[in-house]
């Protein structure tokens, strides 16, 4: 990934929500703060830290980016532009992608959480004739 680095400063905006690109990134160094917002209020969801990785979602589905991201402190990012970078870029780093499936299974596993419990609310909701 020589070459492929990006700096930010604090709270430099890195990615924006709503933005299309595909771009990856990865921690080199520094944090990052992942955000998402109403329209109105900015929520913070994670900090990630060296080694962390962030923007695969738009890269996996060439969409709109779902949330913000911002530098905390000093930051140095490797970035991938496409899945052609990202396959050989796993290729040669077979740990990284472990735990890359890793973290994406853990992700997917919180987002289920979430929506099992905002299944819940409503059947809660609807039952007690709150809707």
């Amino acid at each position: 990934m020589a070459g492929r680095v990006l700096q930010y400063t604090n709270t430099e905006r890195i990615i924006e929500s709503g933005k299309t690109e595909q771009r990856m990134f990865i921690i080199l160094e520094g944090e990052v703060e992942i955000s998402l917002t109403d329209g109105k209020s900015r929520f913070a969801v994670a900090t990630l830290k060296k080694g962390d990785f962030f923007g695969e979602i738009s890269l996996f589905t060439n969409t709109p980016r779902s949330a913000n991201a911002h530098a905390v402190g000093n930051v140095q990012l490797a970035y991938i532009d496409n899945l052609a970078q990202l396959k050989a870029f796993l290729l040669k780093n077979p740990s990284f992608a472990a735990k890359m499936v890793t973290i994406l299974a853990q992700r997917l596993a919180k987002t289920d959480e979430i929506l099992i419990g905002k299944i819940s609310e409503l059947n809660r909701l609807q039952i007690t004739g709150e809707v």
